[in-house]
């Protein structure tokens, strides 16, 4: 029997933290999939960078978050990380 739409299994979002501020600001970035709180600025830009552009290779294969395995998200994850 498949998940039910809404129910806990069907549900997936990331969480991305960064631990590397020291300028006081408080950043946050939340969109459907993701949530990225916390870093330096340019931290937080690089994981927000990473964590759109994955989304985008996801939707281009014609899948959801949920539907990927733990392999395939951190291949992407890697991927699509700036320089």
């Amino acid at each position: 029997m498949a998940p039910k739409e809404n129910s806990p299994a069907r549900r997936a979002h990331l969480l991305g933290v960064g631990l590397d501020h020291e300028d006081g600001h408080k950043r946050l970035t939340r969109a459907e999939k993701f949530t990225i709180v916390g870093g330096s600025e340019g931290t937080h830009e690089k994981m927000t960078e990473t964590l759109l552009k994955t989304m985008e290779a996801l939707k281009r294969r014609g899948r959801e978050l949920e539907e990927a395995d733990k392999e395939e998200l951190a291949d992407l994850l890697r991927k699509n990380c700036p320089d």
